[in-house]
């Protein structure tokens, strides 16, 4: 018997930050999520998330933007809809509904659950099938006090739990945030791993003293130095320095991507199912990413743990991740919607294995946090 989608339900979560995250273009100490349930006439559910950075000031979607568009726009296309073939589902969200990428992103994680869950497999299996189940996952240090930052990797260290990091720059002048990279890089010495996120703050001038710097300073990794669409610019910065650069806001998409190999560009890819429309998308962009010669990176949009696990399923199914990914999003975050959370460990996390996501949702906690 066919199963067919009966109701979709959105809410906005709003769950404060263990410590302020500062970014090039904001500074953020409560994430808001939207999530998505579906259900289907036989009683089974699906959970999504559609996550995004500081309301409007990352990206074109809000989280208020992402729920009243599902609820107006997309949700109307799916209700009544067979659940066989979810890559219809998708072209028939694409041909009516225009750009909206986090917003059919939070949709197609909750299909992709609700088929797992029918099929009794994980996500993994429904992307092509899971070849690792340790995803690597970095720490991003973002409290843009160096002192503070050298102690939480310090720990983070001894702990176990991470042993790269990434520092958030580009709101300073560009020698305080050389500087303040350079410190931390001295304090924790040449066996970690030290990355960079500019967040689009530099111009190409101001990117090429800055890298000169971050390079003769041990980092490894510059990650969109330059605003989002200067493709040229990112291209010859890529070719005058061995540092290399992670394009993230500049590429959405399959498109985006080729458009930038052609430039030749010589760097990575910073992969996200929220910029490239869902998980599906997302692998179509590692392929023409590899396919360029560019390295790859798991990216996230700091989505808690159900836009995080669907992140996961798909970057387990890629022979390899060539800078590791960014999973850490939950750990941000000072509590959890979700009754088992996601196992971080040894420099990593865990890849779900129970069907679906894997992660169930604790309806306290929901209704807790749940925007009134």
């Amino acid at each position: 018997m066919t199963s067919k989608i009966t109701y979709i339900e959105t809410m906005i979560v709003d769950i404060p930050t263990i410590r302020p995250h500062k970014l090039s273009m904001t500074s953020m100490a409560v994430q808001s999520m939207v999530i998505v349930r579906i259900k289907d006439d036989q009683g089974f559910e699906g959970v999504g998330e559609g996550t995004t950075i500081g309301g409007l000031a990352y990206g074109p979607e809000s989280p208020e933007s992402i729920k009243m568009n599902i609820d107006t726009y997309l949700a109307p296309l799916l209700i009544g809809q067979s659940l066989d073939s979810i890559k219809s589902l998708i072209q028939r969200m694409s041909l009516t509904v225009r750009g909206n990428m986090i917003a059919k992103s939070a949709l197609q994680t909750a299909l992709l659950d609700l088929q797992g869950k029918h099929l009794g497999v994980p996500v993994s299996t429904l992307l092509g099938g899971a070849i690792h189940q340790h995803i690597p996952c970095l720490w991003v240090l973002a409290s843009g006090n160096t002192d503070k930052d050298i102690a939480e990797a310090k720990a983070l260290i001894a702990s176990g739990r991470h042993c790269e990091f990434k520092l958030k720059i580009g709101s300073r002048h560009v020698n305080e945030d050389v500087a303040h990279v350079a410190s931390i890089k001295a304090a924790l010495g040449e066996g970690v791993s030290v990355r960079v996120d500019v967040n689009q703050a530099w111009d190409e001038a101001t990117a090429t003293k800055g890298m000169a710097a971050l390079q003769a300073a041990g980092v490894d990794l510059v990650e969109q130095p330059t605003p989002a669409k200067e493709w040229d610019a990112l291209a010859r910065l890529s070719q005058k320095f061995t540092i290399p650069i992670l394009a993230d806001e500049g590429v959405s998409d399959a498109v985006d991507i080729f458009q930038l190999a052609q430039r030749g560009f010589n760097g990575g890819i910073a992969l996200k199912i929220a910029k490239s429309g869902g998980p599906i998308e997302a692998l179509y962009a590692a392929t023409v990413s590899s396919s360029s010669g560019m390295g790859l990176y798991g990216g996230t949009l700091l989505e808690g743990s159900i836009g995080t696990a669907v992140a996961i399923h798909a970057w387990s199914t890629l022979p390899k991740l060539h800078w590791g990914s960014e999973m850490f999003g939950p750990l941000l975050l000072q509590d959890d919607i979700i009754k088992q959370p996601l196992n971080y460990h040894s420099n990593g996390v865990v890849v779900p294995q129970s069907s679906g996501l894997g992660v169930e949702i604790d309806e306290e906690k929901l209704r807790l946090y749940r925007r009134k």
